[in-house]
């Protein structure tokens, strides 16, 4: 990795992001939640503006962009349950002519089974379900599927900003994309990216993009698949003062494995452990053990003097990571699991070499119950 770039707050780095976008169509960054990258994409979307509302040139997905869908949930009736639009944005320039329906829908179907239908009278989303056979309308959908219709909302208007005919999105630039999907699993990430990346690889399309995220896997990913893209982390100065641009000049920053490795890694540093985290240790350990020319993943498994087949922790995984885990609506572990998620995660580490730049100290353990 090269040597940093320092800058004395966000948008003096917005600025040098533009600069670099004049010769380059794609910039992956990497930084770590609470770095500012909302801020970082707010302040590279203001520059664009250039002090007039019509002058703006970027569309951006962050969390202001969720903030456009506003639920209703006809608290008097219970019954007529709507997710409103804010009617007042240019993201919505489109609704009315363009049949954003039939747009969005086929994007949607490739990550929920839940049906839409959008009023352009009222400036609402009314959603359906199919149960047994029969369609139940005007149902409340759980946060993360309104999520995944949140940003695939966003992706079909990239398509209509990639079309030179579409006047609605002529004023789109540049894309600015900050951690499009949050708690997903390996596959989902990757599943994600990958249609990311084939979108704005699309030939026909002149628009420039920052993607930023604190998804290791989904950072991984990306870089794969935009192999030109230009790669950064980005890191606030050890100071605290103005912010660290550095360059990632390898051609893959991490395997995928080692990526959610990695995210399990932090996670448990933090103490954010959430229920499907078991799964994703459970297939690591799988990978490692077929590695190594093992059929059963208990062989990656510390054994202790009390336990020494390591069934206990084997029967552990076995049992929490067949659970029926939500991706998109994550549940915190329960503190003993916790304690033995990281004893089991602590072991694997310190058994295999891993690189410590990645994993610079142990986790933390607290002793199994």
């Amino acid at each position: 990795m090269k040597p940093g770039q320092s800058f004395a707050d966000l948008p003096a780095l917005a600025a040098q992001l533009r600069n670099e976008l004049e010769n380059k169509k794609t910039i992956l960054l990497y930084a770590y939640n609470g770095t500012g990258k909302t801020r970082l994409s707010m302040a590279f979307k203001d520059i664009g503006k250039q002090g007039e509302e019509e002058k703006r040139d970027t569309l951006y997905f962050n969390a202001f962009t969720e903030d456009l869908f506003h639920w209703d949930n006809d608290l008097e009736g219970d019954s007529d349950r709507r997710l409103t639009l804010n009617a007042a944005s240019r993201f919505f320039a489109g609704l009315a002519e363009l049949e954003m329906d039939n747009r969005i829908r086929p994007l949607l179907r490739r990550y929920a089974d839940f049906d839409f239908r959008i009023d352009t009278q009222e400036w609402a989303v009314r959603f359906s379900r199919t149960v047994d056979g029969q369609v139940v309308d005007n149902i409340k959908v759980s946060r993360g599927e309104e999520n995944i219709f949140v940003w695939c909302f966003f992706l079909a208007v990239v398509e209509l900003a990639m079309d030179p005919e579409i006047e609605a999105y002529r004023w789109v630039k540049y894309l600015y994309i900050d951690d499009p999907i949050s708690s997903l699993d390996e596959h989902n990430a990757i599943a994600v990216a990958n249609h990311l990346a084939q979108l704005l690889k699309r030939p026909e399309s002149k628009l420039k993009t920052v993607l930023s995220t604190h998804h290791t896997l989904f950072f991984n990913v990306l870089c794969n698949e935009l192999g030109k893209a230009r790669k950064y982390f980005v890191n606030k100065n050890a100071t605290g003062n103005g912010y660290v641009l550095r360059e990632e000049t390898g051609d893959t920053p991490f395997f995928h494995h080692v990526a959610a490795l990695a995210e399990l890694y932090q996670a448990a540093q933090e103490d954010r452990l959430f229920t499907h985290h078991f799964n994703m240790l459970r297939t690591i350990l799988e990978k490692t053990a077929s590695f190594h020319g093992h059929k059963n993943f208990s062989v990656c498994i510390k054994q202790e003097d009390d336990d020494p087949d390591g069934i206990l922790h084997t029967r552990l995984i076995n049992i929490l990571s067949h659970g029926n885990y939500s991706l998109y609506e994550p549940q915190q572990m329960l503190d003993e699991n916790k304690a033995y998620f990281r004893k089991i995660l602590h072991d694997f580490l310190n058994r295999y070499p891993f690189n410590p730049e990645i994993f610079p100290q142990a986790v933390e353990v607290t002793g199994t119950p």
